[in-house]
């Protein structure tokens, strides 16, 4: 029973994704709402039962350890178990409204959907090679999917086509940087490596291939420059709710991945010193990805792809992060790491919410001109927009704002200080700014041209709710964010 208990978040999303595909093969006529709140109740469930897990503590069940290290329970993937669970239940709550809204609803996109968020929460539990990249397999396959659920549209082919054909090569990149840490260390499992590497005993010319392998492939599962290409086709060309499925939770399942596999596998000196490691490349990759997905997303005109370019700007915000768990602070960093990636979730499942609910299907808000004038038609779909973008910006009292402030505090005072990385990390908020009051500029102080093209906005139970849910938690961490960071600090990533 322990193990049950210890392992319920997965269950509760795996018998929930069976029970859907059931559903959808055998009774068609339930496809229309009550697949998605089925799905969005399934994942609710998966969060909850990490919040309880966690509450009882992983050490006291009895046989919580037994699948280590292939999928460890501890608290490092309870957090984002639950972070992954929220962000997957508002993107189904997006699709319940979006897919039937444009004629495109199937019940095959829960299906991927849960299965996809399966893939993600064992990518967060993940000890052991093996199961990470079983994790990451099952995770990218629904994801290829749901980006080219639009089938009718060559543009949603297309960025399924790209992410599939750039994924698979970086899955493979992860793949011979594992084999060559096997064959350096005899080890699969993570906590193994880092114990034959911390030994001395590893060939240093297979650790430092190996290591850039790896560094590489995790790079581009978290979109960083100079691997960031298929981003903004892909959330372009995808349905809105798979761009926000996208956005959240894989970004946050990669994370995860790169936290426990460079802190846990390559956390010794020797592949994570500053000068000799990974560190010293996580750096200027992280000012490479703030400054060009800041200065780039100014240019765009669709604002979905300006979302894109701030989902590759905030991954740079946390690689910051990332790098400063060198330091003495690592538990420090690491907590901020994941308090960012909590507020970064609701944030932007929000603001893609608050886009899908601006436009109805053949009046959809998809450039800044077609947002010309919300604030004053429909100020109740413009309201919430706004405070899901001030969120992305960092404006007090937002949940955005303390994730960065957490972030950046946790690196400028790293041993070694990476002030200088601090820096220009504030200096990128502050043009990224820019942006997001762009939006608010054409909502409040724009009029549309005459002949225009003018949004909709459609009316959706589904979109509210998700609206709603993300406008409390942003508001919640905004005033009260020491709670969730001291729950942060007890979760430190461990092999």
């Amino acid at each position: 029973m322990g193990i049950l208990l210890a392992t319920s978040p997965l269950l509760i999303v795996a018998l929930g994704a069976l029970l859907v595909m059931l559903v959808e093969a055998f009774a068609p006529k339930l496809q229309r709402g009550e697949l998605a709140w089925a799905t969005a109740v399934t994942l609710v469930g998966g969060a909850l039962a990490s919040a309880s897990v966690w509450m009882v503590g992983t050490v006291g069940i009895p046989g919580a350890e037994a699948l280590a290290p292939y999928l460890l329970t501890d608290r490092f993937a309870l957090f984002f178990d639950f972070t992954i669970c929220v962000g997957a239940a508002l993107a189904a709550l997006l699709a319940g409204g979006y897919l039937p809204e444009h004629g495109i609803e199937r019940g095959e996109f829960y299906v991927l959907l849960l299965w996809s968020t399966l893939g993600a929460m064992m990518l967060a539990g993940a000890g052991d090679l093996l199961s990470l990249f079983i994790g990451l397999e099952t995770l990218s396959l629904g994801v290829y999917a749901m980006t080219a659920f639009r089938r009718a549209s060559p543009r949603s082919t297309e960025a399924a086509m790209k992410y599939f054909l750039l994924g698979s090569f970086a899955a493979a990149l992860l793949l011979y940087g594992g084999a060559l840490l096997y064959g350096a260390t005899g080890h699969t499992d993570l906590a193994g490596i880092g114990q034959r590497i911390a030994e001395g005993t590893a060939s240093p010319v297979l650790l430092l291939v190996a290591t850039a392998l790896i560094v590489a492939g995790l790079a581009f599962k978290v979109s960083a420059v100079p691997f960031h290409a298929w981003t903004p086709d892909a959330y372009e060309g995808a349905p809105t709710p798979a761009t926000a499925f996208m956005a959240v939770v894989v970004k946050s399942a990669a994370f995860a991945m790169m936290l426990r596999v460079l802190t846990v596998a390559l956390g010794a000196k020797a592949t994570s010193s500053w000068g000799a490691g990974w560190s010293t490349v996580l750096a200027p990759i992280a000012v490479a990805t703030m400054t060009y997905a800041n200065l780039v997303a100014g240019r765009q005109s669709s604002v979905k792809r300006m979302l894109a370019y701030s989902s590759i700007a905030h991954a740079g915000y946390v690689l910051v992060g990332v790098a400063a768990t060198v330091r003495s602070s690592g538990a420090e960093a690491q907590a901020a790491v994941l308090f960012y990636l909590l507020a970064y979730t609701v944030s932007t499942a929000g603001a893609f919410g608050a886009l899908v609910l601006a436009g109805s299907r053949g009046a959809e808000s998809v450039s800044y001109e077609d947002l010309a004038g919300l604030g004053r038609r429909h100020p109740a779909v413009a309201l919430p927009f706004a405070l899901f973008l001030f969120s992305l910006a960092g404006v007090p009292p937002t949940a955005g704002f303390f994730g960065k402030f957490y972030l950046f505090r946790a690196a400028m005072y790293a041993e070694g200080s990476f002030r200088w990385l601090v820096v220009i990390a504030l200096l990128n908020s502050v043009v990224g700014a820019y942006y997001y009051l762009r939006v608010l500029v054409f909502m409040y102080m724009r009029e549309p041209a005459p002949g225009a093209p003018i949004a909709k906005p459609m009316k959706s139970a589904y979109v509210t709710a998700a609206l709603v849910a993300c406008a409390l938690l942003v508001l919640a961490l905004g005033l009260a964010p020491g709670a969730s960071l001291d729950l942060a600090l007890l979760a430190p990533a461990r092999g």
